[in-house]
């Protein structure tokens, strides 16, 4: 029950979420969330009018005051969390490891092995690039184009970056069984645009990237570094320009090229297809789904028109890249001084042990989860948020009945879709069986090949196998959320169930506006601009009428142009094509969350608490789950490559919007907040 990579983005549209950032102690002090409503009052900015700028209002003190620890690019509410998540796992990882009766080959064993391989930097300091020379010698044997194709697929099992990738999921034409998929790669850099944009950001980032490449080839012994980091990084630019961009990639029908093997001729000549199905592990496999069909197109003229031994220095680079926070301490920081600092705007490495606890949690993460789920995770906790699910879900069901927009046969399938959908809840039924995993003593290099060829060879055993509905994207203590389109599901890891998202012993209006929000954006993603091409067993299938269609896509388009016009930066305006997906769950999550709060209440009136009505505590408890401060690096890379708007348009952005906000706040034609009602979009 391995969790399946989204490399294509078509398997879960997950809830946008910080970065953990460190915090080595647990805090004693009172939550600021723990007051009557649930609401953190002590963040608010009473200078900024809620009707001018609705997430400074409620978040702008928190921002003014708060700081961005040096190891990350983010802070906010989700990366608090994920802080006391981390340090929660540290507990349990040091808890399992140092028991007096571990059994060999136990989970315990191999977690309490492999974090201390991690932790222990004297196992590499000094050795150079010696952890991974087997690696580099399999590259030095490589002897001709086919061979390298071949690695290409190879460097599945290895985790190491290459213009050809694999991964497993259910077959988008039909749920019931998996299939192989073919997609971009290549990349060391964060994205296309920082090979391709022209602002002085970029510029500056691209100058310094072939002086990296080169540094690393040095310290591995390689002689004339310069020159060899030219050409790759010439390569790399060769397969960014011919990379479809983010927003092209969120077309799952343009990627789902389902083909015979024996078709994959028609794709390119000049790529050894059966080359790389062997590397991959995909030896006898009849078909596939060959994704960005013109990248592929164009990679058998990159791969033809570049010589061997550029390719061979190209694999080395993507090798030593990988691998260098785990190496001796002049490839760490050279890695960090080019891809954390000047890249990420960065002003510290990450800390041995949470680079070790999330190494833990991405490999044997779901053996720390029965443990988190033990201590953090309340029988109480499940049974609201599945009595909230239900409200939600019953909110969605008289939506769709209600919709002035959709036709009666429509609305007949998209309620089809909604009573299908399945909710997973906290922790799986059944947990990964880690028993064929083997890690050793105070060898993290061998330990981290070991995980990941583990990995990708138990989600390529998933091929002819039954599709496993049992299966989590996520571990329970992972702070975030998803939607599973094939799968028809959408899921909530215990993580992300306490405050500010969740609160048992909040007011209902907060965590209406809070965990009912996130649950109505899940929900929503199943009928956003790719969700609703599934239907309710979870296949690509068109089931809407022509008329309807283009009555989704009018409104849709207005939400784009609505985020368009956002800029964070100046220069660099939100893609609203890019995140439409997201901001279309946002704007649902809200409706339905408001829906189901005032459903809730059976008529009466909520309490004035806090000297807040209802209503403004619902739409208060929404703002203060999007509290979040970012470096402009994060920021641009962020709009650049994330479908997820920055926090403050998720605010703003979508409130702007909801008729209720404006009766809430008193907002008025002329307030920034204020969008004529024609201009206002409503789509579920």
């Amino acid at each position: 029950m391995k969790k399946t990579i989204t490399a294509l983005g078509i398997c879960a549209f997950l809830l946008g979420a910080c970065d953990p950032v460190e915090n080595t102690e647990t805090t004693a002090e009172l939550s600021p969330y723990a007051t009557a409503s649930g609401i953190d009052k002590t963040g608010f900015d009473e200078n900024v009018s809620p009707r001018e700028d609705f997430f400074r209002y409620v978040n702008g003190t928190w921002i003014a005051n708060a700081e961005i620890p040096g190891d990350r690019g983010t802070y906010g509410a989700f990366a608090m969390l994920r802080d006391e998540s981390e340090i929660n796992q540290r507990k349990i990882i040091e808890d399992l490891s140092t028991s007096d009766d571990l059994v060999a080959g136990s989970e315990e064993q191999k977690i309490g092995l492999f974090f201390a391989s991690i932790l222990d930097q004297s196992l590499v300091e000094g050795k150079g690039a010696e952890p991974i020379q087997s690696y580099l010698d399999m590259i030095d044997a490589l002897d001709s184009k086919s061979a390298v194709v071949g690695f290409f697929g190879e460097a599945n099992y290895f985790g190491v970056a290459a213009p050809m990738g694999t991964a497993i999921f259910p077959d988008l034409g039909d749920s019931s069984r998996y299939m192989n998929y073919i997609f971009q790669g290549g990349l060391a850099l964060p994205g296309r645009d920082y090979y391709l944009d022209e602002g002085e950001k970029f510029v500056e980032i691209r100058s310094a990237y072939p002086p990296y490449i080169a540094s690393l080839l040095e310290m591995a012994g390689f002689d004339n570094a310069a020159e060899r980091a030219d050409k790759i990084f010439a390569i790399e630019m060769a397969l960014a320009e011919k990379h479809w961009s983010p927003e092209q990639n969120r077309n799952i029908p343009a990627l789902y090229n389902l083909m015979g093997t024996e078709d994959l001729g028609n794709v390119s000549t000049s790529i050894d297809w059966q080359a790389y199905m062997d590397g991959a592990g995909l030896a006898g496999r009849t078909e596939l789904v060959v994704a960005q069909l013109s990248y592929f197109e164009a990679l058998g003229g990159i791969i033809e028109n570049t010589s061997l031994e550029d390719w061979q220095d190209y694999l080395r680079f993507q090798i030593l890249d990988g691998a260098a926070q785990f190496l001796s301490s002049e490839f760490a920081d050279a890695r960090f001084d080019f891809m954390g600092a000047l890249v990420g705007g960065l002003e510290e490495q990450t800390p041995r042990w949470k680079t070790g606890v999330r190494v833990i949690n991405a490999t044997l993460g779901e053996a720390v989860g029965k443990v988190y789920v033990e201590r953090h995770f309340p029988p109480a906790a499940k049974e609201q948020m599945q009595d909230l699910v239900a409200n939600l879900m019953e909110a969605f069901r008289t939506g769709i009945v209600e919709l002035d927009w959709m036709s009666d046969e429509t609305k007949a399938m998209a309620e089809d879709k909604r009573s299908k959908m399945m909710t997973k809840i906290g922790y799986p039924d059944e947990w990964e069986d880690y028993s064929t995993l083997e890690i050793i003593a105070d060898d993290p290099i061998a330990n981290l090949a070991a995980a990941t060829r583990w990995g990708y060879q138990d989600n390529i055993d998933k091929l002819d196998q039954e599709i496993d509905r049992n299966e989590w994207g996520m571990t329970p203590q992972t702070v975030n959320a998803y939607h599973n389109p094939t799968m028809n599901e959408i899921v909530f890891p215990a993580a992300i169930l306490q405050p500010p998202f969740f609160n048992l012993s909040a007011d209902p209006a907060v965590n209406y506006g809070s965990i009912g929000a996130v649950i109505g954006h899940e929900i929503g993603h199943a009928f956003d601009d790719q969700g609703r091409r599934f239907d309710g067993a979870g296949n690509m299938r068109d089931w809407w009428t022509e008329e309807d269609s283009g009555a989704f896509e009018a409104r849709a388009a207005t939400l784009v142009s609505q985020y368009d016009q956002f800029s964070p930066l100046e220069g660099l305006n939100v893609n609203g094509q890019l995140t439409l997906g997201e901001n279309i769950g946002d704007l649902t999550g809200v409706t339905l969350a408001y829906r189901a709060y005032k459903n809730s209440l059976g008529g009466e009136e909520a309490p004035v608490i806090d000297g807040m009505t209802g209503d403004q505590r619902f739409f208060i408890g929404f703002a203060q789950v999007w509290r979040s401060i970012a470096r402009e690096e994060a920021t641009r890379q962020r709009v650049l490559t994330d479908p997820h708007s920055p926090p403050e348009f998720r605010t703003n952005g979508t409130l702007r919007n909801i008729p209720e906000f404006y009766e809430a706040f008193g907002v008025v034609e002329g307030d920034a907040m204020y969008l004529p009602p024609e201009e206002r979009v409503k789509i579920w």
